[in-house]
């Protein structure tokens, strides 16, 4: 509703009639709340304005405004806590989650489908058909999101979390957001669950909460084993017997791992980071304050199940951690404002946030990924069903609610087409060399010049290490022919090799023989002159 500007028709201050009516009506929508919280949330003296406004779609909305943040609004005689309130009463409303890159469609006016859900081993909330409902996101149960249910909850495990799930209204970061005090979500940790009464629970299934989320560390260093834990859609055939697990929240040690708790908490502190300067972290959100950065963007990149707690960690406090990150010159920290710090650059090429998979290992990725999650088809071992990972990674916006299932091969060339090709080059006694992008070959043409004489002209020598000048200077004494080294037409610090008469023969056994390249990096060899004929 709010995902464009809207249009402010007036802004009064309430009136003592209208403030008494307000809390009588903030009591009887919500009354979980006690006396002291509607007084708290509709204070009796503090300023409290009545904003009445037009969203861009046309809707008359009112919002009441207190301390400069929209904390209730009003439509069609509904009233609605802003994400600023819940913030405060983060149990106001029964609350579902989802994952971080829901939320930047949510933001765009999209409406949360049942697919994007993710399903705690406690089970979903039970709520009705246009019950009022909150969204978080994994690891944080700051509400980011208002929607009302689209369906009660024996309906959505009936479809098999299909269709859409909820109508959102309003969320973190739209314009109703931003005409507060633009603060970001508190980080309020998930609740611990009581161990499972197995004299009860015995037979009964969950949803397996361990699955590693292979997929979202393709081009990622350090989360080469555990990347993070995603809840499986319920209906999914990979279901265990409910278990006691006295480590939810926390770190969730294994008995196999011989690091302690406080390295592990190391472990998931850098991979949270590391995760948000990749995806959520952008260069116009710089300069960032450090505490956005963590409550905002590394909360939400820790995975579900685990908890992410700085005191836990050998570092104990945030601004030591990205002091050590600022050493290995993967940020730069500065105190824009007093006590206040603020990430203001971001190496963005820095080797830790990325690193090289080959075409091999990205299709052996992907293929474990599928059956460790149990996403072959059962009746079709050729298909794939897409889960919520696989989805947001491969399909298109238009695709994302009509593309239930995809061959093996349209899978894989998929996940290939959605990397950033590199490649990496290797001189004898030197570190290997990787650039972004397609390697040129290396390109010989025969050019005609004046007096109908013709030139040998190459090109691209410098992407493999050859020094133009160098090669220059050995085709001259081996030709017996004039050469020249000039800046290539139309490029930038390239230069190009002119050899007098048609020489590929010899640049040919120079490029193949000497220097050992490849021939399929060569372009042009066939231009040599045949046998027995005149250069």
């Amino acid at each position: 509703m709010f995902a464009k500007a809207f249009r402010v028709k007036s802004n009064t201050a309430i009136k003592g009639s209208d403030r008494r009516k307000l809390r009588a009506d903030v009591t009887a929508v919500f009354p979980t709340l006690g006396t002291d919280q509607v007084s708290e949330l509709v204070p009796g003296k503090e300023e409290l304005n009545i904003v009445k406004l037009y969203a861009h779609r046309g809707d008359a909305v009112t919002v009441y405004v207190s301390g400069g943040n929209p904390i209730l609004f009003e439509l069609e005689k509904n009233l609605y806590p802003t994400v600023y309130t819940l913030w405060s009463y983060p149990d106001l409303l029964p609350t579902f989650t989802t994952w971080p890159l829901v939320l930047e469609k949510l933001v765009g006016g999209a409406d949360l489908m049942l697919p994007g859900l993710v399903v705690p081993p406690a089970g979903l909330p039970q709520v009705q058909k246009g019950d009022l409902c909150a969204i978080a996101l994994v690891g944080n149960r700051a509400p980011v999101a208002i929607g009302v249910a689209a369906m009660s909850t024996a309906e959505m495990l009936t479809s098999g979390l299909k269709g859409r799930g909820f109508s959102v209204l309003h969320t973190y970061q739209d314009h109703l957001w931003r005409s507060g005090d633009k603060s970001s979500p508190p980080s309020i940790a998930p609740l611990a669950l009581d161990p499972p009464d197995l004299s009860e629970e015995k037979g009964s299934v969950q949803a397996d909460s361990t699955v590693q989320g292979d997929m979202r560390r393709l081009t990622l260093e350090g989360e080469e084993q555990e990347e993070g834990e995603v809840q499986q859609r319920c209906g999914e055939k990979s279901l265990s017997e409910a278990t006691e697990d006295p480590s939810v929240g926390g770190l969730n040690p294994d008995p196999t791992d011989s690091k302690t708790l406080q390295e592990q908490m190391d472990e998931l502190l850098q991979r949270c980071f590391l995760r948000a300067l990749k995806y959520r972290v952008k260069k116009a959100d710089l300069p960032l304050l450090t505490s956005t950065l963590l409550g905002s963007h590394m909360f939400s990149c820790c995975p579900e199940g685990r908890q992410l707690d700085i005191k836990k960690s050998s570092y104990k406090k945030l601004s030591k951690f990205l002091q050590h990150m600022q050493q290995e010159q993967i940020i730069q920290v500065q105190e824009l404002s007093k006590g206040v710090e603020s990430v203001v650059a971001v190496d963005w090429k820095h080797p830790r946030k990325g690193s090289i998979l080959e075409g091999s290992e990205v299709r052996t990725i992907v293929i474990n990924y599928a059956k460790k999650n149990d996403l072959v088809d059962a009746d079709n071992k050729n298909l794939v069903k897409l889960d919520p990972i696989l989805c947001d990674c491969i399909l298109e916006k238009g695709e994302q609610h009509t593309v239930m299932k995809l061959p093996w091969d349209s899978l894989l060339n998929r996940c290939l087409e959605k990397l950033q090709p590199a490649y990496q080059v290797t001189f004898p006694g030197q570190e290997p060399i990787v650039k972004k992008g397609k390697i040129c070959p290396i390109d010989i043409t025969l050019a005609q010049r004046a007096s109908n004489k013709k030139v040998t002209v190459v090109r691209n020598l410098e992407a493999y290490g050859l020094d133009p000048c160098s090669v220059a200077t050995i085709l001259q004494q081996r030709c017996q022919a004039s050469t020249t080294v000039t800046p290539a037409p139309g490029t930038k610090d390239i230069l190009q090799v002119q050899i007098q008469g048609n020489q590929i023969h010899h640049l040919g056994r120079l490029l193949l023989e000497e220097y050992r390249l490849p021939r399929k990096h060569i372009q042009g060899l066939e231009k040599a002159p045949k046998p027995g004929k005149k250069k």
